[in-house]
Formats: structure tokens, C-alpha cells, sequence
């Protein structure tokens, strides 16, 4: 047997990728809903539909600042026939917090700022720069549609309009319409507190280079970071050396802060993997709180899920390589975090891309490279997949999507139209 007939019967005995997400997401549940206070509801998911109680706006009022009349008292003026101006009496000053009913009678107007309630009868504003400015009376030089200038209640928002689905995030804007229709509080699914633990012994902390026999911990620090930017809580705790009742421990003592907890390293079989040794291990006759499976993706097969603690926390154990760490968070603990928050859909938008170079990929594998995607002029999408594959944390940092190679994919031709997650990246 080839070498590449090796590979790909060692692909063809690993679980794949959509089989693994469904299996993991279909174990985690939103988190309980809680009412919030607006101003707190920021940045949180609905977990319910939310009605407009009351209009918007909640009375007639002027758009713009000028003289509130009724169209029929200046509809000739400017006209040429005549040239001529029109000229109103004006009969008083509404501004915003005027609150008492006045009625205009014909040949009269209001002076009117912009969102003053508009005089019973009036049908037009008009805008201060098509008048004389005039106080006691003042002369119309042009004549606006009717309705211009005028603002209905209702107009915008009706009373008993859907203003937000339930699992839209709440945005500054959002936060505005619900006060405007006069909402104090929602109820959201609160934001998942997510603990990121890197384990193993030859990982030293930032601000010194490597040595032999020493790795510096990038992992944790950039999935903290990765699980910030999906909304998420997130709180570092450090490096865990490869002691299984010093791992236990920690684990144990973070589950009262989180929703969720990622480790980082000894997902593998090799002699160092002890995380895969620790957290599968059988005890008393029952499996290990956490199952490690071998999927069909690269970078980065084993992947581990599970819970821990008395309130079974979920798990999610990923590889220590930098860059299959960073894969693996995309693909499984990003959704995870979605899911917890009540966030729809819980997956990155995808958009079908022009491919301008050739790749290779292995063969049973669903591969996920950084690439640099980019709008054409004439519509659609093109990518550019980044130098040095899905390890290199130069292209991670670089791209701002990831190329999606699927499991009978081994050659990807220039040309040819590919998947690509697009990332969340603000540059």
C-alpha cells in the first residue's frame, strides 16, 4: 500500500467534522434567560421577542424647524403665475417640550422647532429657508408637498411591531428603539463566562523567547482574546502544569465562574498528551468526564468535549499547536460560545469565493486556511490563500478568512469557486 493510500484509509477511520459539531452542539443548551435593565442589556442576546408597547413617534410632530400651516394657506406661493409670496400670521412658538393642544385656523401658523408636537390641523411644515424668518408674521417664498416636514405618529413604528427577534444581539441602535418605544427592560440570555486553561510543562509565560525544552503559552492568551471578540467573558487562569490532581483541581475550582471552560495541549497520543490521559481516564467503572475523538480536520484532529464539576460545565479541549489551537476555537468552541449566549445563527457567514491561486489539501480532511478575501468590482468575492498554511500564525494574524477545503478536496484549482468563512476582523 502507497503512502498516500496510508493516509487515506487513516482519513477514512476519522469521525467527520459535521458529524462531530452536531454531536457536540446538540449537548449544550442557551444559558437561562434573565431580565436586564436597558442600560445593561448591551452586547447580551434577546431570548425573547420584543413588541413596541407604545408608537413611534408617540404624536404628530415637525421633522424640520420652521412654520407649522395647513397646505391649503400656501399653496400658491412661488407659483408662476403670480410669483408671489404668501404671508401667515403667526400665532405662537411650539417647541419640543410644549405638551398643550393648539389648533391652527386658517390664514394662521405656528412657528415650530424640530420635534415639537404639530398644531391640531396643521398639514405642512415649512423650512425656515423658504420664509423671511418673520415672528409676528412671516412670508412663504415656496410651497413643499403636503406632508413635508411632518412627522405621523406611528409613522416609524406602529404600536405592537416586532422590534428585535429573539437571538439578535442588542446593539447601541436597538437599545435606542426599544427606549423610544418606551421599554425599560428586556429579557437576554446573559453573556457565557469562558475560563481558558494551557496546559503542559514546557509552556513558560510571555515576555521571554523560547529555550529548548521550554514553548512560550501564545495559546491562551489569544484564545482569551478570540473568545472575547465572540462576546463571551473570558478570564485566563495561566498554565497548568501536566499534573493530573493539579488539572483536576483547577477544573474543578473554575466551574464556579464558568459557563464554560477551554483547555488548550495533550489532546494527542503521544507521551506528553496528558489532558487526553487525565480527562478520559475510566474510573469506578465510568468513562472520563471528557471524550477525546479523532476528526477529520487539519489542522488540528483531536478534539475533546465534555463537562466537569456538579454543574457539568462544558468542556472544550483543544490542540496545542498555536495555529490548530485557533482553527479548532473557529470551528468548535466559537459556535459553542453563540450557542450559550442564544446568538443565531452560532456559525460565521460563509460566501462562495473566486480562487486565484492553485492549493493543495490532504486528502479526508476538511482543511481550513487563512486567506485574504476581498469584494469584486462587478459583484461576488475573490480569495487570495495565505503563504505557509493553516499553522503559520502570521497568516492567521493576516487573514480575514478562513478558505474551507472539503474531505474529497486534494487539489483546488485558480479559478474554481471555494467556500470561505469570513472573520470578524476591524481593520
Amino acid at each position: 500500500m502507497t503512502a498516500t493510500a496510508d493516509a487515506e484509509a487513516a482519513a477514512n477511520e476519522l469521525t467527520p467534522l459535521a458529524d462531530y459539531l452536531g454531536s457536540v452542539l446538540r449537548r449544550l443548551r442557551a444559558l437561562p434567560p434573565l431580565d436586564l435593565d436597558l442600560t445593561q442589556a448591551y452586547g447580551n442576546v434577546l431570548a425573547e421577542d420584543v413588541v413596541a408597547p407604545h408608537a413611534f413617534p408617540a404624536f404628530d410632530q415637525a421633522a424640520v424647524d420652521g412654520y407649522a400651516a395647513r397646505w391649503e394657506d400656501i399653496s400658491g406661493a412661488g407659483r408662476a403665475a403670480g410669483g408671489r409670496a404668501v404671508r401667515l400670521n403667526v400665532v405662537g412658538d411650539l417647541g419640543a417640550a410644549s405638551w398643550r393642544p393648539v389648533r391652527l385656523t386658517p390664514g394662521s401658523c405656528f412657528s415650530v422647532a424640530a420635534g415639537a408636537p404639530l398644531p391640531i390641523a396643521a398639514d405642512v411644515v415649512v423650512p425656515v429657508e423658504w420664509t423671511d424668518q418673520g415672528m409676528a408674521a412671516v412670508e412663504i417664498y415656496r410651497t413643499p408637498k403636503r406632508g413635508y416636514g411632518v412627522r405621523r405618529a406611528g409613522e416609524e413604528l406602529p404600536a405592537g411591531t416586532v422590534l428585535a427577534c429573539a437571538g439578535t444581539y442588542v446593539s447601541p441602535a436597538l437599545v435606542a428603539v426599544f427606549a423610544a418605544t418606551g421599554i425599560g427592560h428586556v429579557v437576554v440570555r446573559p453573556t457565557p463566562r469562558v475560563v481558558v486553561v494551557a496546559t503542559g510543562d514546557e509552556l513558560v509565560d510571555v515576555g521571554r523567547g523560547s529555550q529548548p525544552g521550554q514553548v512560550v503559552d501564545a495559546n491562551s492568551h489569544a484564545l482569551t482574546a478570540a473568545a472575547a471578540e465572540a462576546g463571551a467573558l473570558a478570564y485566563r487562569v495561566g498554565i497548568c502544569d501536566d499534573d493530573p490532581e493539579a488539572l483536576r483541581g483547577l477544573l474543578e475550582d473554575q466551574t464556579l465562574r464558568a459557563d464554560l471552560i477551554i483547555t488548550t495541549g495533550g489532546t494527542g497520543t503521544g507521551p506528553g498528551d496528558m489532558v487526553r490521559r487525565i480527562l478520559s481516564r475510566r474510573e469506578g467503572g465510568r468513562a472520563g468526564p471528557v471524550t477525546f475523538t479523532d476528526v477529520a480536520l487539519y489542522p488540528g484532529t483531536a478534539l475533546g468535549f465534555g463537562t466537569v464539576g456538579a454543574e457539568e460545565v462544558p468542556v472544550v479541549c483543544l490542540p496545542g499547536d498555536p495555529g490548530a489551537a485557533l482553527i479548532g476555537f473557529e470551528v468548535l468552541a466559537r459556535p459553542a460560545i453563540q450557542l450559550l449566549a442564544g446568538a443565531e445563527p452560532v456559525f460565521r457567514p460563509s460566501v462562495r469565493a473566486h480562487l486565484l491561486e492553485t492549493v493543495s489539501s490532504p486528502g479526508g480532511l476538511r482543511e481550513f486556511r487563512p486567506a485574504h478575501v476581498a469584494e469584486r468590482r462587478g459583484g461576488g468575492y475573490t480569495v487570495q490563500p495565505l503563504s505557509g498554511g493553516p499553522f503559520t500564525l502570521s497568516g492567521l494574524a493576516e487573514a480575514n478568512g478562513l478558505l474551507v477545503l472539503g474531505e474529497r478536496v486534494t487539489t483546488a484549482a485558480a479559478g474554481s469557486t471555494v467556500d470561505v468563512l469570513l472573520l470578524d476582523r476591524r481593520r
